[in-house]
């Protein structure tokens, strides 16, 4: 791929809008649904799958003409690994809440498929420039993505925004928005607003 400003720019927009890992692409569903309890978890995830996404995506477009393609999906996870250790340990260290409410989900990213999708159709096959383009493109469409379900159910399952009331005192919680089936409601919800107004838009 061309190093031209405009198509970078569009694997950034395309990585947010047309496709977006969460409501287009339908990917990294798991820890979309189950971390994205309050804005704050949504956010946590989705800044560190960036950053996983951006180092991973430049390492292996660094080295993919070094790496034999028998063996390539084992390199791409033990770099994409090596990342998403050091994104642990960072947030182990000085963010500690918040990795508590991760836990696991930090750990799976190793395998999470928009990451080692990405590193597989595109980084292996494009220049440094290109590959952190979309992985930025991608990393900011998931954020935007955990980091919109959560507020959504944070502020009607608890009336708190990163543990702010927002509500007021007559607010009445829907519990069932922090609970599993409020996630796939609010994806759901998301998902058929963004279509309407896709739709409306090429009209």
């Amino acid at each position: 791929m061309a190093e031209n400003p405009q198509q970078l720019k569009k694997c950034v927009v395309d990585g947010i809008c047309a496709q977006n890992p969460v409501f287009s692409l339908m990917l990294g569903l798991c820890p979309t649904l189950a971390v994205t309890v309050s804005a704050q978890n949504g956010l946590g995830i989705g800044i560190a799958a960036t950053v996983v996404l951006i180092g991973s995506n430049t390492i292996i477009a660094l080295c993919k003409k070094i790496i034999p393609p028998e063996v390539r999906i084992p390199c791409y996870i033990l770099v994409i690994a090596t990342f998403v250790t050091m994104a642990k340990l960072l947030l182990q260290a000085y963010l500690p809440q918040l990795y508590a409410q991760l836990g696991l989900f930090i750990d799976i990213m190793v395998v999470n498929c928009i990451i080692l999708g990405r590193a597989e159709a595109f980084a292996g096959k494009n220049n440094v420039r290109a590959s952190v383009a979309d992985a930025v493109g991608m990393g900011l469409g998931f954020t935007l993505g955990t980091f919109s379900i959560g507020s959504i159910r944070e502020i009607l399952g608890t009336g708190h925004w990163f543990g702010m009331p927002v509500m007021g005192v007559s607010f009445s919680p829907a519990i069932a928005m922090i609970l599993p089936p409020g996630a796939f409601f609010t994806i759901g919800v998301l998902m058929i607003g963004l279509r309407v107004l896709e739709g409306r838009r090429r009209a």
